[in-house]
């Protein structure tokens, strides 16, 4: 009983794949395998069929690494969205079936990269590039680059909140005051008014 309550936690400890996680989620489905010596079919490829003249040396590996590619193929197709596994062809090696999504979202990545690049190249900043670094560097590399620029970015658009934010502030304070000035007048038009009728009826 502890042992299948383990094997749960164990799966379940392997975040749901989507487009942003993969990396963590490849790293958790390996962990999670090792811990289970369940990597086996990951690390070596499929052993040659099975002669009658087999040795038993060759039967165990096969029946080790038939358990491990069926346990890994069940665990790692548990932990992906239907519409993302329908999307990966079918496949029935777990090593072959881990490259296969491994490369569809490294292309998913260089999409994403080209994207966030064109978008640094037609932006222009009316402001000057305020990030401060420890240290200047003269090269960059790619990532390095985008971090910077996506930094930068999320700064502006905060810096664009709080603008909004003060302009608003600041036209509710003025619309106040204006209430209180016009309070103000009204309250003395009526104390005149109510004087002169008092002189009059003297």
């Amino acid at each position: 009983m502890n042992s299948t309550s383990s094997i749960f936690a164990n799966v379940n400890n392997i975040p749901m794949l989507n487009g942003t996680n993969f990396k963590k989620w490849k790293e958790h489905v390996i962990i999670v395998l090792g811990c289970m010596d369940l990597d086996y079919a990951l690390r070596e490829d499929c052993p040659p069929d099975l002669m009658s003249a087999s040795i038993a040396e060759q039967r165990f590996a096969m029946e080790k690494w038939e358990r491990s590619n069926c346990m890994s193929l069940m665990i790692m197709k548990h932990s992906i969205p239907e519409a993302i596994r329908g999307a990966i062809p079918e496949e029935t090696r777990a090593k072959t079936f881990l490259d296969q999504i491994a490369n569809r979202f490294t292309a998913n990545e260089k999409v994403k990269t080209n994207t966030i690049l064109s978008k640094l190249v037609s932006m222009r900043y009316k402001s000057p590039f305020k990030i401060s670094y420890n240290k200047q560097k003269e090269k960059w590399t790619l990532n390095e680059l985008i971090a910077q620029c996506v930094q930068e970015e999320e700064r502006l658009k905060q810096e664009k909140i709080e603008s909004a934010h003060l302009a608003s502030t600041s036209q509710g304070f003025g619309t106040s005051k204006k209430r209180k000035r016009d309070n103000k007048g009204k309250q003395t038009t009526f104390s005149r008014t109510s004087a002169k009728g008092a002189e009059e009826t003297r």
